[in-house]
């Protein structure tokens, strides 16, 4: 089929014949049928040897050349994605909301008794001077939800490289689901705590629990969907952030008024811990590890999965009305980037700019307007919610625009590696002696997101610019634009700037 075919002559053009001398001419065919025989076997020996090769995985689903390019019709295609879209998205959903709610268990703990049962209202921490066995003390830092915080993310930084190695060499549906245990665990441990340190030891094992989930949605998007299905998967899934606020005040609120043998605040941490636990061990199970092994696909379901990801050219492998902004304004972003791409539009950096425009004028309007303005300055936090629907698109445009597993993996890594470090250090911009305008706060993000502006328009101009050279390239070979031999490069596994059939997105 597709590249592989190959025209036979039609039975009725097959006449038999008893004369003599069509013996010799029946000994030629005979040859040349030996010999196309022999070649096909060939060449079928050649596709099994380069399946083991160092070829993408997803060639092992094709017995033979000939199973490439299966005619799929387009309702057929339509039924596999619906499939496809209820084995994966409601559980990267609901793991995502996890990920909000166990930022809001700390605060609510906070608000909850563990400040003052942990004696950590004002507490003085030391430091051990370099070459000195005496310990001095230091200044005294601002509050310990920002500490804490921020090991969190410490945490994360330093087994963020790590575990996207690990996710390149294990079944990525079982490593995510036990990671998401592990952290469920870290937070059940966390009511155990009796000091500062303790709770500050579990808050950063709990980041490098988390560390894999955002790196490996991404992995899972592309080895399921194209890319111009990605930036709406990922904006469902993201979107679970939203109702992630929402519903961890809720809980928040209501554990908190739980009254037992326990302080309320140990609560929070048994409690969301314990569902945490409790859907990691559901990932581990029911989540597919990649097309190629879903056991709720049957071969040809697979073999469709795979075959629509061949233009891809990547290989396989009180909050709630701010919660409800967010979720709006991602699905809004993803469903109207979707509307111009099937038009042939390029437009991610476009709405990228377009959902950072809300949240700098929201910025301005936290930085200038008086305190005493309480419905403006609300309007203007409202604003910022949008700029979670810009960090869909460019986690999205990340995913399109990088091929190869391996490279994919350690893109991911570096990603999240930036977002560990802005989180670090954000909560330190934010000082309590500048309350309640913080305005160094509110000047770091205005000075972010207008860097972020000249970054997006410097990327839109580089990649449509590559785009130009490598269609002027292919236009001067053998064939041109038109035939360009896509196949041969669809799931090799190659980076994207190795691929000169690549086209990058933005």
């Amino acid at each position: 089929m597709g590249l592989f075919k190959r025209s036979a002559p039609h039975a009725d053009d097959i006449t038999p014949s008893a004369s003599p001398t069509s013996v010799p001419m029946r000994e030629k065919d005979a040859d040349i049928t030996h010999a196309e025989t022999a070649s096909a076997v060939e060449h079928h020996a050649k596709w099994k040897v380069s399946k083991a090769g160092d070829g993408d995985v997803a060639m092992a689903l094709f017995k033979s050349p000939d199973d490439i390019h299966e005619p799929i019709d387009p309702a057929e295609e339509a039924r596999v994605v619906r499939k496809i879209d209820l084995m994966i998205l409601p559980y990267l959903a609901v793991c995502y909301a996890f990920f909000y709610i166990d930022k809001t268990t700390l605060s609510y703990a906070a608000i909850f008794g563990i400040r003052k049962d942990l004696d950590l209202v004002g507490q003085e921490y030391s430091v051990r001077l370099a070459g000195s066995c005496r310990r001095e003390h230091v200044r005294r830092l601002t509050p310990f939800e920002k500490w804490l915080s921020s090991i969190f993310y410490f945490g994360f930084l330093a087994w963020a490289l790590p575990t996207n190695l690990l996710m390149q060499r294990l079944p990525i549906g079982k490593y995510l689901g036990f990671n998401i245990f592990l952290w469920g665990v870290f937070l059940m441990i966390q009511s155990a705590a009796r000091n500062f340190a303790g709770l500050a030891a579990l808050r950063a094992f709990a980041g490098a629990a988390e560390a894999c989930s955002d790196p490996s949605f991404m992995l899972i998007t592309s080895m399921w969907y194209t890319r111009r299905q990605q930036p709406i998967r990922m904006g469902i899934w993201y979107t679970a952030n939203g109702f992630g606020i929402a519903l961890g005040g809720l809980l928040g609120f209501g554990i908190g008024h739980i009254k037992g043998a326990l302080p309320s605040w140990k609560f929070e941490f048994l409690i969301i811990g314990a569902l945490c636990c409790i859907w990691g061990v559901v990932m581990f199970i029911f989540l597919p590890d990649s097309p190629i092994t879903a056991k709720g696909l049957t071969q040809r379901e697979k073999r469709i999965a795979v075959e629509r990801l061949r233009d891809n050219q990547t290989g396989v492998e009180n909050k709630v009305p701010y919660g409800c902004i967010i979720a709006i304004s991602i699905l809004t972003c993803v469903f109207l980037n979707d509307y111009m791409g099937r038009h042939g539009r390029q437009t991610r950096c476009w709405f990228i700019l377009l959902f950072l425009c809300p949240n700098i004028a929201g910025s301005f309007g936290l930085r200038f307007l008086a305190d005493d303005n309480k419905a403006g300055r609300l309007v203007s936090y409202y604003l910022t919610g949008p700029y979670n629907a810009a960090f869909v698109m460019i986690l999205a445009m990340t995913t399109a625009n990088t091929a190869g597993h391996t490279k994919k993996v350690i893109t991911n890594a570096v990603l999240f590696l930036g977002y560990c470090t802005g989180n670090i250090a954000g909560p330190f911009f934010y000082k309590t002696s500048q309350a309640p305008q913080y305005p160094l706060g509110i000047w770091s993000m205005i000075v972010s997101h207008l860097t972020e502006v000249v970054i997006i328009l410097i990327l839109r101009f580089h990649l449509s610019r590559e785009n130009k050279r490598r269609d002027r390239i292919q236009s001067q070979m053998e064939g041109g634009l038109e035939g360009r031999d896509l196949d041969a490069t669809a799931f090799s596994d190659m980076t994207d700037r190795e691929n000169l059939n690549f086209r990058y997105l933005y």
